[in-house]
């Protein structure tokens, strides 16, 4: 099996019924997870029971990306198998983000964190993170295992670094906030759903997969504001649906 899993597709906070930042991609039966934000945790125990899972990626610190790995560390902490160390990628803002909430007990006990942005293997893939644009540090998120590429932006606002994220990616997720005035903002550090199809075009992607809407977007109006820009499939991030990872 070869997929990857929606486990949460909204920005700053969920709608009802929905998840913030969260995919799960299953390998071969590894198991990955790129973001926890907000109620990610259920939908990720529903497919990994007792937080069995063998690694997390979380590209930064804000809570709609990342709160759900402290329910997670509880999960294996208290309840989980603990044997072996989660191997977690991360920039140091996260963890330093999250100790704040149960200081007493050190999330390490759990996870076996390494720094982002950088390079790793990790189990049958190439792990590489790059710094992208954010109001804090944002590391963009490429795999690469047997041939297949699938790239991750996290939150960021436009930057020449996203063509070489999503270079050739037979599936690129980039985030397309559409919040009203992100245009005009002086310093970008989110982007549009017509900004991603760019983006996705100017890096040769395969499949874009829109993510971290805005609560109460359109998200039809999403999905056709990238097509005019991105000549490939353009898809909307839903929960629980599930995309086959293949070659393009």
């Amino acid at each position: 099996m070869r997929q990857i899993t929606v486990l949460g597709s909204c920005g700053a906070f969920p709608e009802p019924g929905r998840a913030c930042s969260g995919f799960l991609v299953d390998w071969d039966g590894y198991r990955l997870v790129l973001d926890l934000g907000y109620a990610t945790l259920p939908r990720l125990l529903a497919r990994c029971p007792d937080g069995a899972v063998d690694a997390v990626v979380i590209t930064h610190e804000h809570p709609d990306h990342c709160i759900d790995l402290h329910g997670l560390f509880r999960t294996r902490f208290y309840g989980g198998p603990r044997e072996t160390k989660v191997p977690l990628y991360c920039p140091p803002g996260v963890l330093a983000r999250l100790s704040g909430l149960e200081p007493e007990v050190d999330l390490r006990a759990v996870f076996e964190v390494h720094p982002l942005p950088g390079a790793y293997r990790v189990g049958p893939f190439t792990l590489t993170g790059v710094p992208l644009p954010h109001y804090v540090p944002n590391a963009g998120v490429r795999l690469q295992a047997d041939g297949m590429t699938l790239a991750y932006t996290g939150d960021t606002g436009p930057d020449p670094l996203l063509a070489e994220l999503g270079r050739d990616a037979d599936l690129f997720i980039v985030e397309a906030t559409d919040r009203d005035g992100e245009v005009s903002q002086p310093v970008r550090d989110l982007m549009t759903s017509a900004e991603a199809g760019r983006w996705a075009q100017l890096a040769g992607a395969r499949r874009l997969l829109l993510t971290h809407f805005w609560p109460g977007n359109d998200r039809a109006a999403s999905v056709a504001a990238a097509r005019v820009e991105f000549g490939g499939d353009v898809l909307a991030a839903e929960e629980d649906l599930v995309i086959p990872l293949t070659l393009a």
